[in-house]
């Protein structure tokens, strides 16, 4: 059986099945070895963010909304439960000693069983308050005790194992994570054979309400400059900027003009670095607000990051009276234009833990969350309407257990921030039956979630899709008017290739139809592509608004000053070019034609990618070569050092006076390596000249031949008395000079004569093989690019024509 693949978000637990009953948890705990810590930190991993420990806040930017999981470290300094996990309320035993972290072996399919049976064994005898038996497959007898936790027995096994362990139970997880997943093909056979899903046909419209993205616009993220109001930052940047700046007249400089850790540190300069942070995040507020009015979108959830840290327990601060005034001036906008802002704290804000830890810093989030509504001093309505959505959180001991808890907790509330606390229903462990009963009880709106319903449900009460969740609709509308606010909900659609529940949670990028709600619900679509997918309603059901964008989108965004500003832009500016700059107020609003719209697939249109600049295989190849000379010379050089060195004590005694030279061949003082090696370089010396001479010997016997094989082939007849011969121009005469030949040309020239006079052999001498038919006496030769001559008589070479 394939292991499933799970994010390392995936809490250890079993989670209801999607389509039936909700069936008694079992009792699990979380992993609590060294590894798993290690996993945890965030300066070793990227994808860790919220945590009492971690040093960076997660910024609501994150693709998809994925938010991790993992195990907390408690006060106590063991680890936590994800709030989202179902570890029961076990006592807490001693610290374990530390020991000797040990590699960890390659796991195999045996171990992941044997580990497998272990973790509920120890699970069951927990329970049952009886010793443990021995575990089959193991060599030692495991023994725990009626107040010993099972997380530090299974701490015992491999984090691997543990980790196989939790990606085969379908347990209880992050409700907003998002990811692929790889199904068990018991899983999938499972899901595969669920009823098909019963919706409604109805369809809200006319539209009336409002549509709403979260967090982050994708537009004006991708403007210049960048539009957002997540910007976050590392507590250790916090503590790194309590010192002063190098150079603190400058502004500050990634490199040049960095904080000077020599210098005495000031807690006051660490707040300040924060504040700008702020300070930055609400100020785009009231960019994106006025974007969302431009294009009729009038529903924002404002992001939890946009005061890193506010609620932490050591580092967190309040928001006045440095950010009152940024925040009245977004919230008169807010007003004026008569919009709609939400909030949803992070998963690790609950109120049903068992731990008091847990507990207090879900309150002090929900506080720093009101302070933020407050400062916003929006009108009576608006004010109402800002409320913060909460997921009940995990199952510990039982759900009812759990909601009991969060009932008690409840009340240790502030009125303010009872009177904007809403629940939502999750996709893991709470359906909308489950959260509806409290929900009356306390007087506390509820959020009805689709996309979460259609994954966890309760079927004895209703089947999947939205058919039967017409019966419960009034009871859903009646919790916010009791309080004078405004209904909302959520909603956002599975990918096409999810099957099993835990594919099916995440996210598709865009929704394709309108739930059957009232037609004047404020709706929040919870997709990947925020604004976009809103404009994706707009244009398939000509929503309000649907005409104040175009479909046209060009590759160069007309509503920003980018090029301007850059290297390119500036330097034809100094040549006296001009520029139609785009006013600040304007920039990132999409322009006169409202070109904010990007189809799907085509996210370049919307930022295009960066030119990729590949190097030049001639330059690397001389780099290469380069680098291969300069490291032969180096090792040339520090041989003939080595060598100056060995030569010096050779010659020199121990008194210091110079011995007498023993020559540069002897080996006299030298040690038996340095002998063996000069040896062999002395052997190879000798071999090369010895090759070079054999090839001049070859040379020398080769052209010997040759000239004593012309000198055979000139005829024997007494020569003919000499005429006067006519006198050749000065040139011919020179060139005749010149060409005569000379000792070093000896091969050459007989080979010449060879060629000339290999028509004209004796008869008594035997004739030598022609490589090619001979030339006329008194040609010359073209062979070898030269020119011949030939000291035959002109009148015997005209004879020799005529014959």
């Amino acid at each position: 059986m394939a292991a499933t693949k799970r994010k390392h978000s995936a809490t250890l637990g079993a989670g209801a099945p999607s389509n039936g009953a909700t069936p008694p948890l079992k009792r699990r705990a979380s992993a609590r070895n060294a590894s798993t810590a290690a996993a945890l930190n965030p300066d070793e991993r990227e994808d860790i963010f919220d945590a009492p420990g971690a040093t960076r806040a997660s910024p609501d930017n994150v693709p998809n909304g994925d938010i991790v999981s993992g195990l907390l470290p408690n006060s106590n300094g063991l680890k936590e439960e994800s709030p989202l996990s179902d570890a029961p309320d076990l006592v807490e035993g001693p610290k374990p000693k530390r020991q000797r972290a040990k590699k960890v072996a390659k796991t195999t399919a045996a171990d992941v069983i044997a580990a497998e049976s272990a973790v509920a064994a120890v699970v069951d005898a927990a329970e049952a308050k009886t010793p443990l038996k021995k575990a089959r497959g193991k060599k030692k007898e495991v023994k725990v005790e009626e107040e010993t936790d099972a997380a530090s027995v299974i701490s015992a096994t491999p984090a691997k194992k543990v980790a196989k362990k939790a990606s085969n139970e379908d347990g209880p997880g992050d409700p907003e994570a998002d990811g692929d997943e790889d199904a068990d093909p018991e899983e999938l056979k499972a899901a595969l054979a669920r009823p098909p899903a019963v919706n409604s046909s109805y369809l809200p419209l006319p539209w009336k309400g409002r549509l709403g993205y979260a967090c982050l616009n994708t537009y004006l993220r991708a403007s210049n400059p960048p539009i957002f109001s997540s910007r976050t930052c590392r507590i250790q940047s916090i503590l790194e900027h309590r010192h002063p700046l190098q150079h603190p007249g400058e502004p500050e400089h990634a490199t040049k003009n960095r904080p000077d850790r020599t210098l005495p540190s000031d807690e006051v300069l660490g707040h300040k670095y924060v504040q700008e942070i702020c300070l930055a995040n609400v100020r785009d507020i009231e960019k994106m607000i006025r974007w969302n009015d431009k294009y009729h979108i009038r529903f924002l959830r404002l992001s939890s990051e946009m005061f890193p840290f506010a609620s932490h327990p050591e580092y967190g601060y309040k928001l006045a009276p440095f950010a009152s005034e940024a925040l009245a001036s977004a919230g008169r906008v807010i007003a004026e234009l008569g919009h709609r802002v939400t909030t949803h704290p992070g998963q690790f804000t609950q109120l049903g833990s068992p731990r008091p830890s847990v507990i207090e810093n879900a309150i002090r989030d929900l506080d720093y969350h009101d302070e933020m509504f407050s400062l916003l001093a929006l009108p009576e309505q608006q004010n109402k309407d800002a409320v913060m959505i909460l997921h009940m959180g995990g199952v510990f001991e039982g759900k009812a257990e759990t909601v009991a808890r969060f009932r008690e907790n409840y009340a240790r509330l502030s009125q303010s921030v009872k009177n904007r606390l809403v629940l939502e229903n999750d996709d893991v462990c709470y359906t909308a039956h489950d959260l509806l009963p409290i929900c009356e009880e306390l007087n506390i709106p509820f959020v009805l979630d689709w996309h979460h319903h259609n994954i966890l449900f309760d079927a004895e009460q209703c089947r999947e899709g939205s058919q039967d969740m017409a019966d419960i609709m009034p009871r859903i509308l009646a919790t916010w008017r009791r309080k004078g606010i405004t209904p909302k909900m959520h909603y956002s659609e599975q990918t096409p290739a999810a099957i099993t529940g835990r594919q099916r949670r995440k996210h598709n990028p865009r929704v394709w139809s309108l739930p059957p709600c009232p037609d004047d619900m404020d709706l929040m679509i919870e997709a990947k592509d925020k604004e976009q997918a809103v404009f994706e309603l707009m244009r398939t059901f000509k929503l309000p608004g649907f005409n104040s964008f175009t479909d046209l989108t060009p590759y160069e965004r007309r509503d920003d000053n980018k090029f301007a500003d850059s290297v390119a832009g500036q330097r034809r500016i100094a040549k006296g070019e001009t520029f139609d700059m785009v006013p600040e107020e304007e920039v990132g609003m999409g322009g006169p034609d409202g070109r904010v719209y990007w189809p799907v697939g085509m996210e370049e249109w919307l930022r295009p990618k960066k030119r990729e600049v590949k190097p030049k295989v001639e330059d690397d190849v001389a780099k290469a070569e380069k680098a291969k000379a300069k490291s032969k010379a180096a090792a040339e050089k520090a041989y003939n050092e080595r060598q100056a060195a060995i030569k010096a004590e050779t010659t020199v005694g121990a008194d210091g006076v110079k011995l007498e030279d023993p020559g540069e061949g002897s080996d006299e003082g030298l040690t038996p390596a340095t002998k063996k090696a000069k040896a062999a370089m002395r052997k190879k010396a000798d071999a090369a000249i010895a090759k070079a001479n054999f090839k001049i010997e070859e040379a020398e016997a080769r052209a010997a031949v040759k000239i004593e094989a012309a000198e055979a082939q000139i005829p024997s007849k007494p020569a003919a008395p000499k005429k006067k011969a006519a006198p050749k121009p000065k040139k011919a005469k020179a060139k005749v000079e010149q060409l005569t030949p000379s000792a070093s040309d000896e091969a050459e020239e007989a080979s010449s004569e060879e060629a000339e006079f290999e028509g004209d052999e004796s008869e008594d001498q035997e004739p030598t093989p022609r490589k090619r038919p001979g030339l006329p006496q008194g040609r010359k030769s073209t062979r070898g690019g030269k020119a011949r001559v030939s000291y035959v008589d002109e009148d015997e070479g005209m004879e020799g024509l005529a014959n």
